[in-house]
Order: structure tokens, then C-alpha cells, then sequence
């Protein structure tokens, strides 16, 4: 059984998988917006959908997920259908991660290919691996990152801000996407363990209806962490991903639910 990762990002609307770039290339190289972390933003979205529901009677979810690791990606998901998603063909777009630059002017591959020689594998290393939190400040460890702005650190304190000022600039595109927001979805290592970043991407949200409880914030700890105020207008989640759950149940959903294998037919 394979289940990929982009599938939860398959059906997106063509006005949002389609790129600038003339239509015959897509035709013929299929370049598009693929979208990754699909299985974790399937997860805890089909989480929070049944928490709002049942605890809010919120039916008709307007979610928006931030999966923040190493790796970084945030998706609109209108009543469990991924409309849009913000890495792209590839990994490296848009936000801010670990050792990826995210979104840059790609004009400046062409300018640094002029000025210094380099090469496509020379600038394939760069923005993938030598770039980000990593190329800003010297780690790509938001712990060590915290700890270095504890003492002081110029580089990691604009490193953070970069990383999380991004991630807002999303959560307002998507939210002009959605027409509202109803949940915001905090996982993957840093979103589920960094009470930190997630106080600092939630501040100065209010006029969103986004409006955190830091007292919430800090204790958060369970598998679904409610970390809103009461006079919130959006939910704010920090829910614990379950990859590995998630490709069992789209398993067990291909076979049957009661996990009987279909009937398949010998070569």
C-alpha cells in the first residue's frame, strides 16, 4: 500500500494549483502546485472538525493547518477539502523552515549565477539545505534558536521573526480564501511543542478573531489543546499529528471498513 503525501492536496482548484508560466508547460511537464504534508493536515483536520462540531456544533469547518517543523507548510481546508495549500511543485515554497529559504524573488538565482558562477546543483544546495532559520542564524534547532534569543542574539530574534511573520501573512491569505476562519490548527514538532512561536504567530491577531489564551498556551500538552480565549471568534488548536494513524485509516478506508481486502485479479 502507498499513500503519498500530496493526495490530500489532489483535488485543489485549478485557479490555485496553476502557475504564471505558459500553459504548455504544464501540459507537458505537469509543473503545479503539489502540496506536501498532506497526511498530517488530513489528520488534524479531520480532528478538529469532529472537536468543533461536537464541542461547538461547528459543522461547516473553515480550518486553516500549520504544520511547523523542519519542514513548514500551512493549508486552507474547507469542510475537509484541501482548497489550498502553500508549498508548491516542490518543498521549498513559501514558508520560512529549517534549512529551506521559502519564497524568494527567483530572479536572484539568476543574479547569483551572473555574480558568482554558481551552478543549478550549487543553487539547489543553497536554498534547500544552507538557507532558512539555518542560513539566518546558524540552526535550524528552534530549541537552540529560543535559547539563543534568551542571551541575546540579534540574528536568531530576526531569524524568529522572519519565521513567524510569514506564517501570518498565510493565515490572513487564507483566510480572504476561506471567507473566514473557524479553527487554526497548530501541529508538527514546533507547532505542537512551542508554546513560543505560537503566542508570537498569534500575536496581534484580534482584528481576525484571533485571540489566544496564554495560560492555555503554556500547558497545552494533550493529543487536542483548546488554546483560545473565551472572546475569540476562531478556535485555536494545537493538535498532535498521527501520520503513521492516518495512512492505516486511508488503508483500512481502500479495503473496507471492517479490513476485508478487495477482490484483485491475477496476472
Amino acid at each position: 500500500m502507498a499513500v503519498f503525501d500530496t493526495v490530500f492536496h489532489a483535488d485543489l482548484p485549478d485557479y490555485a494549483y496553476t502557475y504564471g508560466l505558459p500553459y504548455e508547460l504544464y501540459k507537458k511537464y505537469h509543473i503545479r502546485r503539489y502540496g506536501f504534508h498532506g497526511t498530517s493536515h488530513q489528520y488534524v483536520t479531520r480532528q478538529a472538525a469532529e472537536f468543533l462540531d461536537n464541542t461547538y456544533g461547528i459543522k461547516n469547518t473553515r480550518l486553516i493547518s500549520l504544520h511547523l517543523g523542519n519542514g513548514a507548510s500551512a493549508a486552507a481546508v474547507l469542510n475537509g477539502q484541501s482548497i489550498d495549500t502553500s508549498m508548491g511543485m516542490t518543498p521549498l515554497e513559501v514558508l520560512l523552515m529549517g534549512s529551506r529559504s521559502g519564497d524568494i524573488d527567483p530572479a536572484i538565482l539568476f543574479y547569483l549565477a551572473r555574480e558568482t558562477g554558481a551552478d543549478i546543483d550549487t543553487l539547489d544546495a543553497l536554498l534547500n539545505k544552507q538557507s532558512g532559520l539555518k542560513g539566518l542564524c546558524g540552526q535550524n534547532d528552534m530549541r537552540t534558536i529560543i535559547e539563543q534569543i534568551d542571551q541575546g542574539d540579534e540574528l536568531s530574534t530576526l531569524a524568529i521573526h522572519i519565521f513567524c511573520y510569514r506564517i501570518k501573512k498565510y493565515i490572513g491569505a487564507y483566510a480572504a480564501a476561506l471567507n473566514g476562519i473557524d479553527g487554526l490548527i497548530f501541529t508538527g514538532g514546533i507547532g505542537e511543542n512551542s508554546s513560543f512561536i505560537r503566542k508570537q504567530v498569534c500575536t496581534n491577531m484580534d482584528e481576525l478573531g484571533i485571540i489566544m489564551d496564554s495560560n492555555k498556551n503554556q500547558v497545552a500538552n494533550d493529543a487536542l489543546s483548546e488554546l483560545h480565549n473565551l472572546h475569540s471568534k476562531v478556535k485555536i488548536l494545537a493538535v498532535k499529528t498521527n501520520e503513521e494513524l492516518e495512512i492505516a485509516l486511508q488503508t483500512q478506508q481502500l479495503l473496507g471498513r471492517d479490513g476485508s481486502r478487495l477482490p484483485c485479479t491475477e496476472n
